[in-house]
């Protein structure tokens, strides 16, 4: 008795095709360039917020503290520890809702307050009012975009236009405190005509001490 004999064919499984890494446009080179100098500015600071059971605490968002509360008063434009806290504190404050801290919250106002980059402890509290009005500012702008009847509306729009304006003047305010009042304008081109007499170089203007010439 012969024993039947199957024929098996083995198909052959085609390589997976192979997917070639996405090539960036020179645009978005130079973009991701710039993200990586950003990087490279200087390290992040940040909070971590902790739960264990009842407790809540907050600290630095670093493997480190020491490291971490170094960040921190960078970011802060300070070396005193005793205003880092002070200041950290009021921002949990304000930027939390609820009776715990909200560290996404927290860790915003100080991605606002490190962007600015302070210098020292007046632009870290300006630094600080600014993010606070921003956040002021996007609340009443959700507002007005959800407004029921015209009084709130009305109510809305004041608020909103305030604390705009507010936000512009810091930001003005910024910019004097660093420029120490002083204004500089510097002249490209001088036309003189015939028999005159021009001066170049750069001009000084204080609101103080009028115009003087260097």
């Amino acid at each position: 008795m012969s024993a039947s004999r199957k024929k098996v064919v083995l198909e052959k499984t085609p390589p997976p095709a192979v997917t070639k890494p996405y090539q960036p446009t020179p645009a978005e080179k130079a973009a991701l360039s710039r993200y990586v100098a950003r990087s490279n500015r200087r390290p992040s600071a940040g909070i971590r917020v902790t739960r264990e059971k009842a407790r809540v605490t907050t600290g630095p968002d670093h493997v480190d503290p020491v490291t971490g509360s170094i960040n921190l008063m960078n970011a802060l434009g300070t070396a005193s520890l005793p205003f880092m806290n002070g200041l950290l504190s009021q921002i949990a404050n304000m930027a939390s809702h609820g009776s715990e801290p909200d560290e996404a919250g927290i860790n915003f106002v100080l991605s606002v307050v490190d962007g600015i980059e302070p210098r020292d402890e007046i632009e870290a509290m300006l630094a600080s009012q600014m993010a606070a009005v921003h956040l002021a500012t996007m609340t009443f702008a959700r507002r007005l975009a959800h407004v029921d009847n015209l009084s709130q509306q009305e109510g809305a729009e004041r608020a909103f236009n305030k604390l705009a304006r507010t936000f512009t003047t810091q930001v003005e305010a910024l910019k004097r405190y660093r420029s120490d009042g002083q204004q500089t304008v510097r002249v490209e081109r001088v036309t003189v005509e015939a028999g005159g007499q021009a001066v170049v170089g750069s001009v000084s203007a204080s609101s103080d001490r009028g115009r003087a010439c260097e």
